[in-house]
């Protein structure tokens, strides 16, 4: 059997060897721009999410007004979870190998408990705006914990953007009235609200490396049921009677289920898997930008200079956090 000569041995003659490095040069150049488009992708598939979670608090002070704070976190899940469940049997989904349950149910704890009930109770005693200045550094906090737990590597560069951007958000969040209702325990919810999110965010986009974004959030809410579905009936039963829910209440409770709690974590975790759990997390400082314009748009609050300029500036700094970055790792196909 004849062998056919290796690109190496090839290479050697002097009149291959130009042919050969234009060769090596346009295959690196060609990974370099996959990688990018991969890149690009994820940071819309991460908008995508954050777009959709930008509803979250405006619909959680409206659900909150009409419900028992604790139902309205459990409701929400168990909304979600009835859609996951027709999802995945419609899918055929087999069930999780062992390896993924743990994330999967970290993800649960922070997505399912964690963020809605803290925050809910928290603004029960303090302002959206004042709870906002908290969450600010959400973005600043997942990075933290994706370098913690994932091991990924980031610059300095990568940094200074990230602190800029969630300081810039919290300068215009207490230029808008967050300095107002301030409340240790409503703080501390915030706090723990924030902490339990960026963890869930990290855990899960984790798991979305070994299956799509979609399965990962239908698999959190259906493994919650058990635990939220009978804790709504019970919930709803114990306090019904003190809360007289408006249409619009209702549709905000459904509006969580639907969007913050399922729809939105099909691309955040799909966005997180491509662009890098801590580059793609600075995205969501658009989060609190985005609550602004939907309670200009659809609640008829006035859009000041200061915000467009609070924009700006974090827009910058998402731009500049994308800037340095690593190899990044193709999520599974959806």
């Amino acid at each position: 059997m004849i062998e056919s000569p290796s690109r190496s041995s090839a290479c050697d003659s002097p009149n291959a060897r130009g042919y050969c490095g234009l060769a090596m040069t346009t295959d690196s150049s060609t990974t370099l721009t996959s990688s990018q488009a991969v890149v690009r992708a994820g940071l819309m598939w991460a908008f995508v999410g954050v777009l959709l979670f930008s509803f979250s608090v405006p619909m959680t002070k409206v659900a909150i007004g009409g419900f028992n704070p604790f139902f309205t976190a459990t409701g929400r899940a168990v909304i979600a979870g009835a859609i996951a469940v027709v999802v995945l049997l419609a899918r055929r989904v087999p069930f999780p190998d062992r390896q993924y349950l743990r994330p999967l149910i970290f993800t649960m704890m922070g997505a399912v408990w964690g963020w809605p009930i803290m925050l809910g109770f928290a603004l029960q005693r303090t302002t959206a705006a004042h709870a906002a200045v908290i969450s600010a550094f959400m973005p600043l906090t997942t990075a933290l914990f994706a370098v913690l737990r994932s091991h990924e590597k980031v610059s300095k560069s990568f940094w200074l953007a990230a602190c800029a951007g969630s300081s810039a958000l919290a300068v215009f969040a207490l230029s808008r009235g967050g300095a107002e209702g301030g409340d240790l325990v409503a703080d501390l919810l915030v706090v723990g609200a924030v902490l339990s999110s960026s963890w869930c965010y990290v855990e899960g986009a984790e798991v979305s490396r070994a299956m799509p974004g979609w399965q990962v959030i239908s698999w959190v809410v259906v493994l919650a049921l058990p635990l939220t579905l009978p804790l709504s009936f019970v919930l709803w039963h114990v306090t019904s009677s003190s809360y007289t829910p408006t249409g619009l209440q209702w549709a905000a409770l459904i509006g969580l289920g639907v969007s913050s709690m399922y729809l939105g974590f099909f691309a955040w975790y799909r966005g997180l898997a491509m662009a890098g759990t801590a580059h793609g997390g600075q995205v969501q400082q658009l989060q609190a930008l985005l609550t602004l314009m939907w309670s200009a748009l659809l609640l008829g609050e006035v859009v000041t200079w200061p915000t467009i300029a609070a924009a700006c500036v974090v827009i910058g700094c998402v731009v500049w956090a994308q800037r340095s970055r690593g190899i990044i790792t193709l999520a599974p196909e959806e």
